[in-house]
């Protein structure tokens, strides 16, 4: 037998006891990574006997999954999420980890003894947050709580182990009289975020193009010719002496916002990805470590775990939250989701590498901080949310897109509605409905059974409903058949809604909850001839209250498709 294929048994063993691992984390009420971490050590030197101390391999597998990691956490981030929490999350990502760094490092100074510099590399080391572990409580954890400081969180958490890793190189440079403080810090800094930044979008903006042009032989290729890019952007970024972690994650949140060719199929195959290099890493880590080295430091990583926990996080969130307008309960929250995991046990490496006297003291020192960490505040979330009232009721099934398979670009989108007792869709049927032109209802599902839809068809809370829509409708479509109840007045100017002029007007007022001054059951046909003539054309337009129609398509002397868009008046209130 050859030593990889040992080697080879060995890790596909320890990710299977992690796969399983998982099941016991809702049980436990431990967070995933802790089972993933305790697994290696169980089968480390003090365990099952497995020996494993090289920090170099465990630093290049560490950096490689956790690039996977922040790619897979920007493809499933949104626009509509960052715009929503840009200003907190990023003061947060960056003078929030720098302040964490600064007040831990000074304690954990005074309380293991070493010189402040050393002292605040420890603090440069735990200051970030971790994403997998924040995505997977909030996320797999039923935890429910606003959109804003959901969103506060996952992009904050995603976004700030740049900083991390930017202070922690710094401080090393500065150990090893590499670099000088002042300008070169400085400068390092602009360099990192700045090339990190650009060759994210770069690498991003033609990521998408490239995708989309290219023809490639097997459907299967494409979702791996997504990861090759996030893996190409990280190795840009880095070798022109940026941020690779800022440009990785950049560059799948402008990739995951785009839309390109079977962009399903690769949000499922990176997710799959994503949850391998947690698994794998928090496996290896966890065979690292010497469970009897963390005995020697515990009273000194409690210390300092609890300087982190208690006053280092607050101290450094309170401040920008109170200005970005939340109040005390959700400065609260934030507060105490501060887990620490993979990143720090991987920027402890670094010392090692750097041959700092101290390396492992400062890695078992932050190796049982982030244990603590993500034990005591990640078991306790879900009941601290509890606590500070932050629990709301949990939403309503959001739609799904679902792939059309063609190795092109699609400009469609099948969507599958499950109906919620609010929605205006319930107890109406489909031709009651006022759907606009190019959305085409596919498929009903009740129960076990699938029907073919028609116009009669009476829709039931419950039911699974599949359409075929345009990209641009979709706002519309969600307003009729989730749990939207109001369109956003800048809906209306994009011209998308393009109505049939056999739909009741009552019914158009109820689906998009327009006030159109009309109590007759009459067409939308009916409607413009009463207010200008009755000879319709194509390009005749009526301006009303609510805003514009204008007749796209005549056909038997009858207006058979209705553009409305938005007037400046309604865009304006």
């Amino acid at each position: 037998m050859f030593a990889i294929d040992y080697q080879i048994l060995i890790a596909a063993v320890l990710l299977f006891v992690g796969i399983l691992s998982s099941k016991l984390s809702p049980r436990l009420g431990l967070p995933l990574l802790v089972l993933f971490l305790l697994v290696g050590m169980l089968a480390g030197e003090d365990g099952l006997g497995l020996a494993f101390d090289d920090a170099s391999t465990a630093h290049a597998l560490g950096t490689l999954a956790l690039a996977m990691i922040l790619f897979d956490g920007g493809l499933q981030t949104s626009f509509s999420s960052i715009k929503l929490v840009w200003k907190p999350a990023s003061f947060l990502a960056t003078f929030g980890v720098a302040i964490t760094a600064g007040i831990t490092g000074y304690a954990a100074a005074f309380i293991l003894g070493v010189p402040p510099m050393v002292g605040l590399l420890i603090g440069a080391i735990v200051g970030s947050t971790d994403a997998a572990a924040v995505f997977s409580i909030l996320r797999n954890a039923g935890v429910h709580i606003s959109p804003r400081l959901k969103a506060t969180l996952e992009i904050e958490s995603a976004s700030n182990d740049p900083m991390a890793i930017f202070l922690t190189v710094g401080i090393l440079e500065l150990l090893t009289s590499q670099m000088k403080p002042g300008w070169d810090l400085a400068q390092l800094f602009i360099q990192q975020m700045g090339i990190g930044t650009v060759v994210g979008l770069g690498v991003g903006w033609a990521a998408v193009k490239l995708i989309n042009r290219i023809t490639l032989s097997a459907a299967g290729l494409y979702p791996v010719l997504v990861a090759i890019c996030g893996f190409l952007t990280f190795g840009i970024s880095a070798s022109l002496g940026g941020s690779g972690f800022l440009a990785t994650f950049i560059a799948g949140v402008f990739i995951g916002n785009s839309r390109f060719v079977l962009k399903r199929a690769t949000f499922m195959f990176h997710d799959g990805l994503a949850w391998l290099s947690q698994i794998g890493m928090f496996v290896m880590l966890g065979l690292l470590v010497n469970p009897a080295s963390l005995l020697k430091v515990w009273l000194e990583g409690l210390l300092i775990a609890a300087v982190l926990i208690f006053v280092a996080r607050p101290l450094a969130v309170a401040p920008f939250l109170s200005f970005a307008g939340f109040n005390k309960r959700e400065i609260g929250l934030v507060s105490w989701v501060g887990l620490r995991g993979s990143v720090p046990i991987i920027l402890a490496i670094f010392p090692l590498l750097f041959e700092i006297p101290q390396a492992y003291l400062i890695f078992n020192v932050v190796f049982f901080v982030v244990l603590i960490s993500a034990t005591l505040q990640g078991s306790t979330l879900p009941w601290m949310a509890k606590k500070l009232r932050l629990i709301e009721k949990a939403p309503v099934t959001p739609a799904a897109t679902l792939e059309i398979s063609a190795l092109g670009e699609v400009n469609a989108d099948i969507v599958q509605y499950t109906l919620g007792d609010s929605a205006k869709a319930v107890n109406r049927t489909l031709a009651e409905l006022a759907l606009p032109e190019g959305a085409v209802v596919a498929m009903i599902t009740r129960g076990d059974a699938v029907f073919p839809p028609r116009g009669s068809t009476l829709l039931l809370p419950g039911d699974h409903i599949f359409i075929l829509i345009r990209p641009g409708l979709r706002p519309f479509i969600d307003c009729i058949f989730s749990h939207i109840s109001q369109l956003e007045p800048s809906a209306f100017k994009s011209g998308e809604l393009v109505l049939k002029g056999a739909a009741r007007v009552h019914e158009i007022s109820h689906a998009y909850g327009l006030d159109l001054g009309e109590t007759k059951n009459i067409t939308l046909d009916a409607f413009i001839r009463k207010h200008l003539s009755d000879d319709v054309a194509e390009g005749l337009t009526l301006h009303h209250a609510a805003g514009r129609f204008e007749v796209k398509a005549v056909r038997n002397g009858l207006a058979v498709a209705v553009q409305f868009t938005a007037d400046s008046r309604l865009s304006e209130s």
